[in-house]
């Protein structure tokens, strides 16, 4: 069966996606990411029901959108794939309906696949330091890259918060950073002393150099630029993350998203309330906060089988 139509004009779904993606781009200021996942993933459906005839939202009901979900297991798709693509077109047909668009949400006449629950993967201590002595400091790049870890791991900010930091969110005095995360919601992060540090030698040294190096002075005022005097973009943070990673001795895969676990999780295991972190990490439900501990959980059990002598048999 194919998945794909020629049509001569888009169709009803077709128009709506298109309303509904400048709603996330403008209105609420969703990240790249996000509006790259939910325009990719929700044409994939569109396209779908174009290949069963269904150009208008009188044919999309639970027979349609349980053939999508089969045709989508059918490649093989891990559940949480499948979940979070419904979750979209349950998002989509949320927004439909506020704009009198549509009557009901079809989709959610059909339940999101179980998933298994995942604990985010966080480092140790040690590991933290090891990453953050990779960096040749006597290099502007490496200036650079040092505080971008350091501001990582004592913020908890995302990664899209990071290259989107401009020179004058960071307050020196009152060792903090102004983020603007989901939804352009500004917030505050605070950074430790060693972050601080991290940072006026990036400002001190290594971003002039950098900027100079380029010919671009005053180009940009991004905080963290690249080689070329240009803001830094997502994807080289995730690598120099990666890379860094590997350099340290690290064998398993960590992302900027791992260094934010870290930072929420060893905030917890240090007693950090619950929804102090929750603020910290911008998250607007405490439940999606809850997570972490279980972490915690996982590590007391730890240190009660390693610790306690009646522990085991």
């Amino acid at each position: 069966m194919s998945t794909q139509t020629e049509r001569t004009e888009p169709s009803v779904l077709q128009r709506h996606l298109d309303r509904f993606v400048a709603y996330l781009r403008y209105e609420k200021g969703a990240s790249p990411y996000t509006i790259k996942n939910y325009s990719t993933e929700i044409q994939e459906f569109i396209d779908f029901a174009a290949g069963e005839d269904a150009e208008d939202w009188s044919a999309v009901g639970v027979a349609l959108i349980r053939r999508y979900l089969l045709w989508l297991s059918s490649r093989h798709l891990a559940q949480a794939s499948v979940a979070r693509r419904l979750s979209e077109l349950r998002s989509f047909a949320k927004y439909l309906m506020r704009n009198g668009e549509i009557a009901e949400n079809p989709f959610r006449l059909v339940s999101l696949p179980r998933v298994p629950e995942r604990l985010p993967r966080y480092l140790e201590y040690a590991e933290v330091l090891a990453m953050l002595g990779v960096p040749d400091t006597s290099t502007p790049a490496g200036l650079r890259d040092r505080a971008i870890l350091e501001v990582m791991y004592a913020s908890g900010v995302r990664v899209s918060e990071v290259v989107g930091l401009n020179v004058g969110d960071y307050e020196r005095e009152e060792a903090r950073l102004r983020v603007w995360g989901k939804g352009a919601k500004e917030r505050v992060a605070f950074l430790g002393e060693p972050a601080c540090r991290a940072l006026d030698a990036y400002l001190a040294e290594g971003r002039p150099r950098l900027l100079a190096a380029a010919h671009r002075p005053a180009a940009t005022n991004a905080l963290f630029v690249n080689r070329f005097g240009l803001r830094l973009s997502s994807r080289s943070v995730d690598t120099l993350v990666r890379e860094t990673a590997r350099a340290a001795g690290i064998t398993r895969r960590v992302t900027p998203h791992v260094l934010r676990h870290t930072f929420a999780t060893h905030l917890l295991n240090g007693g950090a309330d619950l929804r102090f972190i929750q603020e910290m990490l911008g998250h607007s439900d405490i439940a999606t906060t809850q997570v972490y501990t279980h972490v915690s959980q996982e590590r007391l059990r730890e240190v009660y089988l390693r610790a306690h002598p009646r522990s085991r048999g």
